[in-house]
């Protein structure tokens, strides 16, 4: 291929993404009438007492994206240096190719094209180890809050009580004990033929060691914890009236029921809407209140950080980064 046909293509593959994220965008905002239930609810709350509140929900997703891009820069220190804002420019371009893509799969390949060209492959690795560490610490919480609830709300006996609660441990433990021992997958990978040829590419996963992969986990906690504060910040400003224990708990549980369910990040919204109503119903009867809650975290932490990360797409080189 020539250079002006490179370049021609790198253009438009730039214009398809961007026109796709806005018209996805676009579309999913002009259709949820959540937002503008939350747009009603708010005006009814005292104005300066609102905006802090949602000043600080917008702070804590910038920093909730920046403890990503960190993480993001130390799971690539095994395979290239890259600066801190190289790491937030990859983070942000990454956002906006996963909102038109299922279960957010766009966001591995929006982050992967800023490294060079032999090592793209290799940083989806990287970044499956990133995953499953947020995956592990999304999993052992949700599923602790679940027997909360199914203890505390569920008129279950005692045998299936201990059957699930032993199947929840277990599952926990299985989760903690693969993550910290990830080379056994890399082991189980390279023992299937097919696909025993792409050992080079698996391999990078084995490369993390017990200190590194600790070090990746207290970065998914830390997130875990500032997104946990932001549902709080926003239900406690819409419905002061709700426990906080039983209020977090909920919360715990729809990241959990979330990470479960492969999604378009655009349609997610309603996946989480409807799951929080659920669940949040034990223990309020602000449904409405609850589902606008739910929106404006959406918005605030994917679109936002969508629309940012549109104006990195277009540093994006797809043929000509050196390697």
């Amino acid at each position: 291929m020539t250079a002006s046909a490179k370049k021609l293509l790198s253009y438009s593959l730039k214009a398809a993404i961007l026109i796709l994220a806005f018209v996805f965008i676009y579309r999913r905002i002009d259709s949820n009438d959540n937002l503008r239930r939350f747009e009603a609810l708010i005006g009814n709350i005292d104005r300066n007492r609102a905006i802090f509140v949602m000043s600080c929900v917008f702070l804590l997703m910038l920093i909730n994206w920046i403890l990503e891009s960190l993480k993001w820069k130390y799971l690539t220190r095994e395979l290239v240096t890259i600066t801190s804002w190289q790491a937030i420019e990859a983070v942000f371009c990454g956002l906006t190719w996963a909102v038109f893509t299922p279960n957010r799969i766009g966001e591995y390949g929006g982050r992967v094209m800023f490294l060079p060209n032999r090592k793209r492959i290799h940083g989806i690795f990287a970044m499956a180890v990133g995953s499953f560490g947020q995956n592990v610490i999304t999993n052992v919480l949700g599923l602790s809050a679940l027997m909360w609830f199914a203890f505390t709300y569920l008129n279950i006996n005692i045998a299936i009580s201990l059957a699930l609660s032993l199947a929840a441990l277990g599952f926990m433990a299985l989760l903690l004990v693969f993550y910290f021992n990830i080379g056994w997958l890399v082991t189980l990978l390279n023992r299937i033929k097919f696909l025993k040829k792409y050992h080079r590419f698996f391999d990078i996963m084995a490369r993390y060691h017990t200190t590194e992969l600790l070090n990746i986990m207290w970065f998914c906690l830390t997130r875990f914890f500032v997104f946990s504060f932001q549902y709080f910040l926003v239900i406690h400003l819409l419905i002061p009236s709700v426990a906080v224990f039983p209020m977090m708990m909920m919360v715990f549980i729809l990241f959990f029921v979330q990470s479960a369910l492969p999604s378009l990040d655009l349609l997610d919204v309603g996946v989480r809407s409807m799951t929080a109503s659920a669940f949040f119903a034990y223990i309020t009867d602000q449904n409405i209140a609850v589902m606008a809650a739910v929106s404006s975290i959406w918005f605030i932490n994917l679109i936002v950080p969508a629309i940012l990360g549109s104006v990195f797409v277009l540093k994006l080189r797809f043929f000509d980064r050196s390697s």
